[in-house]
């Protein structure tokens, strides 16, 4: 296996991650026949969907410490564009823990990118608001609830927007609630506030082709998920406990940054469900639907006071 598809691998598989479903099936069909060399079917699955928003650079760096920031302070490189005063901070396409750069490339936008262009949006005085331009089917978890802290905090201390240009769901959503204003476009998508979890068997592929894989372990549970063997019905029942526990606090992060617009109680209710425009409107969601270049410009009137 490629040192590249190990890592895709590491982030998909075995651990929570605030995807749309869809989106999870697309990975895991487009990743079962590099993985097997065979084509592979999904438990629970439904219609794949591929989405990939667009892209910038990347310059690496470490994630303690804001090293990435500090790499971009050093050159005198602002983090984020400007525009009348107001940051602008794109959220696209799929969404990783780490990632020594700045905006999106090959589609992923990392959090640690993120959260280096929200301290920086915060702490400049020249920053009068910020725009958060998202087009997200989400992603992993881990390192989502930290970044959706950073823009909520970032939201206390100046106007917010997120401006959706397309669809915001699971992990997406998650960032776009903390914005002080939601916008989404007529034909847009919002929502699934929920958790999914992929797990790769492939033991009935190796029974196939006569190959038996023997795993030598120290340790009752080293090996358990493990990719050879069927999944244990009480390890699969701890992975559940696990997605819903995080189901519950992403519902409570949802409800922190919408307020009485939208409770956390609603945010359960709708059972991972994703939403169409008029829906996300009806239900709290967002704020509006409109044209995001108007929600834009409305935005920049604002906060320079020109209404």
């Amino acid at each position: 296996m490629s040192v590249a598809l190990d890592r895709i691998c590491g982030q998909v598989f075995d651990q929570p991650l605030l995807y749309h479903p869809q989106k999870a099936e697309t990975l895991a069909r487009l990743l079962g026949p590099r993985l097997t060399g065979h084509s592979i079917s999904l438990v629970n699955g439904e219609g794949a969907v591929d989405h990939v928003a667009f892209a910038n650079g990347r310059p690496s760096t470490g994630v303690i410490g804001d090293g990435l920031g500090r790499a971009f302070d050093r050159k005198g490189i602002s983090t984020f564009d400007m525009v009348e005063g107001v940051a602008i901070i794109p959220i696209e396409g799929t969404l990783v823990h780490k990632g020594g750069y700045i905006g999106s490339s090959s589609g992923e936008t990392s959090y640690q990118g993120l959260q280096t262009q929200i301290a920086r949006a915060k702490k400049r005085a020249d920053v009068k608001g910020v725009v958060f331009e998202i087009d997200s089917f989400g992603g992993q978890g881990n390192g989502a609830f930290d970044t959706a802290d950073a823009i909520r905090d970032l939201s206390k201390a100046k106007p917010t927007i997120a401006i959706l240009t397309d669809f915001a769901y699971s992990a997406g959503y998650m960032l776009a609630s903390q914005a002080r204003q939601v916008i989404m476009p007529e034909f847009g998508g919002a929502g699934s506030i929920g958790v999914v979890m992929l797990h790769a068997d492939f033991s009935g592929n190796l029974e196939q082709d006569g190959i038996k894989v023997t795993l030598i372990h120290a340790g009752k549970h080293k090996v358990d998920g493990n990719p050879y063997q069927p999944l244990p019905a009480g390890l699969a029942e701890r992975w559940q406990a696990e997605c819903e526990v995080m189901r519950d606090r992403f519902a409570g992060i949802v409800a922190a940054g919408r307020g009485k617009r939208f409770s956390k109680a609603a945010a359960l209710k709708t059972e991972a469900e994703c939403f169409n425009a008029a829906e996300a409107l009806r239900l709290g969601l967002v704020d509006a639907v409109g044209n995001g270049q108007e929600a834009f410009a409305a935005f920049i009137s604002a906060v320079n006071g020109k209404d």
